[in-house]
Parts: structure tokens; sequence; C-alpha cells
């Protein structure tokens, strides 16, 4: 089997990973992210911020302001205890645009490594910008365009093609730094922010490809956007808006003449919603000038991206999806090797050119089979809505949304076959994926469940049934050291299967 020099790898890396913590000094919030570990597939185990408004006057004093400095501390002070509690022994400390230009830095640093008890790297904007595009390569795969991280205090513009970095910059266009310098007064801030877009004439290379949203105040407004139109899927990681979108909900606010009444921003905390408009502007500006063909938002920024930095290649190479549906695998189903198992014995499935698929199709379906067993604790009455919502809503990386849809049918499919059962869950899931996606996952699903019933979800046995085609006939072929495994069950669920994919079945017992 060509995955079985793999698993002790996945196995060990679950089994040695160390909390790893990231403490994020920004213009507007202050955070602590705790990992599992420093892996390509990073899960928080503890994520907190506070919005302290570090960089609210930096702009037209000069100075970090004493009220949010001593919020920042008390957060800081927190955050070393919790770090304790978690058993974090690498702690990386950063701070960001409000610190790096503000007078009183390096007095506020001194305070903080005191608070914090770790040392606090105050980031250049262009290491800041570097992180930052880590982040994407983190969450996504083969990125291509340019990414934006909207902070308190800076803006970082990012050109990625695939895991090079094209061109980067960082400008004074964060939320409160407008704020400040315009009296709070969103008319006056378009001309601050076409000069400044205008010293980057590389924008205009993001023309039709993708532009990645970061940072906060851009996620909540992609979290607006999902409560007003009732997107069934609440997960920000992968959200996509056309251009046209986009620019129309940033429009609202620049026309609204009472921004903070748009339908929608209760869900936004109330620290945050003051720089909404500011950001939506900011947007509106840099789409209009781009003219990029989507919008993606991604959860993923420099604080993943310093994890990514400290990867060593060989792990930084790893596909996030794969390397995530392992490592969840590893902790969660009975067996890591029965899975692998099920990513080869579908390959066989998928060898007729009827059911042809792409490279992207195919890492999906492997990722399918990778989680196809977590839900196996559940009840059996609930195991496929609760694998719905489990996979749906997962950490996922490198995956867009019709991915997390598929890999959720998939699994939903390998526990049920009534369309009645879940199907307040996965109906308006259907609604936002093609015809194909749903065939495929039933496809894949019935093949997981088939495969189940020869192998118990234990590794071992399905390597040795494999599937083949022979004019019109699907044929599962069982040796006959497991010919009592055949039966009515099996057989039900193998003809299930072979009429997806428009066949005869056929069980072969070899003597």
């Amino acid at each position: 089997m060509t995955r079985w020099k793999e698993l002790s790898g996945a196995n060990e890396r679950t089994a040695e990973m160390e909390p790893i913590g990231v403490v994020d000094i920004g213009s507007n919030s202050v955070r602590l992210v705790v990992y599992e570990g420093a892996v390509r597939a990073p899960t928080p185990v503890f994520n907190e911020k506070i919005l302290c408004g570090l960089g609210r006057s930096v702009a037209t004093t000069g100075s970090l302001g004493s009220e949010a400095v001593e919020r920042t501390l008390s957060a800081l002070a927190r955050f070393r205890v919790i770090a304790q509690i978690l058993s974090v022994k690498n702690l990386k400390v950063i701070a960001t645009a409000a610190v790096r230009d503000a007078q009183n830095g390096r007095d506020f640093i001194e305070k903080g490594e005191l608070a914090i008890g770790a040392k606090i790297e105050v980031l250049s904007g262009e290491k800041e910008a570097r992180l930052a595009a880590q982040g994407i390569w983190m969450g996504f795969v083969d990125a291509d365009g340019v990414a934006g991280d909207l902070g308190g205090g800076s803006l970082e513009l990012i050109d990625l093609e695939q895991y090079k970095l094209k061109e980067a910059a960082t400008l004074p266009l964060g939320g409160l730094r407008l704020i400040d310098t315009t009296g709070n007064k969103i008319e006056r801030a378009i001309d601050v922010i076409d000069n400044a877009l205008a010293s980057l004439p590389w924008i205009r290379n993001g023309a039709g490809r993708t532009f990645y949203a970061v940072g906060g105040t851009w996620r909540s407004l992609a979290k607006m956007q999902m409560d007003r139109v009732d997107y069934p899927l609440r997960v920000m990681q992968g959200y996509r808006l056309m251009t046209r979108e986009a620019l129309d909900l940033c429009e609202q606010f620049r026309k609204a003449k009472k921004p903070l009444d748009l339908p929608g921003i209760t869900g936004v905390a109330r620290a945050r919603r003051e720089v909404l408009p500011f950001g939506a502007l900011v947007l509106e500006r840099l789409l209009r000038l781009m003219e990029p063909r989507q919008v993606v938002f991604s959860v993923f920024g420099i604080r993943e991206g310093l994890i990514y930095s400290l990867l060593p290649p060989l792990e930084q190479a790893r596909d996030p999806l794969i390397s995530f549906c392992e490592d969840y695998a590893a902790l969660r189903s009975r067996s890591l090797a029965h899975a692998f198992e099920l990513c080869d014995w579908t390959d066989q499935l998928f060898a007729d050119p009827a059911q042809e698929e792409t490279a992207d199709e195919r890492r999906l379906r492997h990722a399918a089979c990778l989680l196809s067993d977590v839900g196996w604790r559940a009840h059996p009455d609930y195991r496929g809505e609760q694998s719905v919502n489990t996979i749906a809503h997962a950490g996922l990386g490198g995956v867009d949304h019709q991915g997390r849809i598929f890999l959720a049918l998939s699994v939903f499919h390998r526990h049920e076959t009534s369309e009645d059962n879940g199907q307040h869950l996965s109906d308006r899931l259907r609604s936002l994926v093609s015809k194909r996606v749903q065939r495929r996952a039933r496809i894949v699903g019935a093949a997981i469940r088939a495969a189940h019933m020869l192998s118990i979800g234990m590794a071992g046995v399905i390597d040795q049934t494999p599937l083949s085609y022979e004019d019109g006939t699907l044929v599962l072929t069982i040796p006959a050291a497991y010919a009592a495994l055949d039966g009515e069950r099996l057989r039900r669920r193998f003809e299930t299967l072979a009429a997806l994919v428009g066949k005869r079945p056929e069980i072969r017992i070899t003597r």
C-alpha cells in the first residue's frame, strides 16, 4: 500500500505535538492564540482577543495612549497566566504598526515584556507583509492574487503567485489611523486612501485575479453579508464574494447616513463597529483600482504566517487539507491505516474513464476518506447529521466552501442513505454546490459505506478485496479467507454503489 510509510509520521506528529502560543499586539486588538503544535495545519486550542485600541491616537499625537497601554499590559498579564496553564513552552510575541510608529514604543516594549514574560518582536512593515503572505500560504493551496491584511494602524498588500512573493508594501491605512488622521470624517478619507494606493503601480496586477482579504475588520464585513443573505455555512475561511457583490456591500457604508444602523451590524463586536465604515472604504477604493475577479476572505494571517515560518521545508510543502485530515483521523477515527486504505480502494473505483476526476477532486476524495470515520463515537441515529455539522465547520485550510460541503456530504452519505435523515442540515448546503459535486459525494459515501461492511473500520481487509471494471460490471473480489463476509447487507450496499456508477454489480469469491 502506497501510504503505509506515512502512517508512523502522522501518528508521531499528533502524539508529540507541544502547544505553541502567539501573542499579536496589534493597533486595535491584542490576541493570544495557542495552537496544538507547529504543524502544516495548526489547530487552535485557545483563542482570545481584547480590543485595546493601542494605535488610536498615534497618527496625531505620535504616542500610544496611556489608557490603551494599561489595557494592553493587563491583557498581556492575563495571557501570560493562560499560557502557563496551557503548558505553552514556546510563546512568540509580536507587535505591529502602532508600537512600531509610536515615540513611546520602546517604553511600552519594556513594560510589555515584563507583563508577558517573553521577548516582544516589533515587526518591520516588510516582515509584517511577509508573514501575512505566509499566512495565506498556510491556508490556501497555490494562492494566486493579491492579499491585503488590514489592521488598526496599517494595510499590508502582497502580490502572490503560488508560493512566491512578488511585491509587498505597507500603507498607513488602518481603520484607527484613518479615524485619527481624518477626525472621524469618512469623506476626508477617500483622498488619503487613493493617494496612498496610487504609490503602488503594481497593484493593478491584481486585475482578474483573486483578492485575499485578511483582518478582523474585513471579516466583520463578510459576517454582515452572511447574516443578510442567510448564508448556510457559517465559516469565514474561504468565504467568497464576487467583486461586484463586495463593492455593493462597501458602497452601502459610504452612502448610509447612519452606517452603524445597517442590517447585520449587531453581530459585530461594539468595539469593532467604529472602524467598519473606514475598512469598507479602504476595500472599496482598493477593489475599484485593482479590479480583481473575486474577494476571498481568510482567517489565516500573520499569526499563522509566523507558525508557517517556523516549519521545516518538508512540512511547509505538505498539502494543508490532507495534513489536517490525517492529523484529525489519527485523533478521532478507529484506524488511520484503514483511512489510507480507503483512499487507495476508491482510486480503483474512479479508474473508470466515466468517473474521470480532476486533481483537486481526487485530493478532496482522499480527504473525505480520511475523515470518513471521525464520527464513529456518536449515537448511530445521529452520526450522519453530526458528521455534516462537524466537517462543514471544521478548521480546514486548503479548501473552498464547495470543497467543504463535498466533504461533509460524502461523510453524511457514508452514514445515511435516506435523504430525510439530517435533511434540515444537508439540503441548504446542497444548494451551494453543483449537481456534479452532489453526485460525487453520494458515490464516495456509498463506496465508504460498502467498504465498512468488509473491513468493520479496521485495516488489513479491503486492501485484499480489490474493485475492478469488466464489460459494464463493477466487480468486488473477495479472497476465500474472507468469503464469510459476503452477505445480504454487503450485497445491498454494493448494489447501491454499482448503480450510482452505472454498472452491474458482481461479487466474486476467489478460491
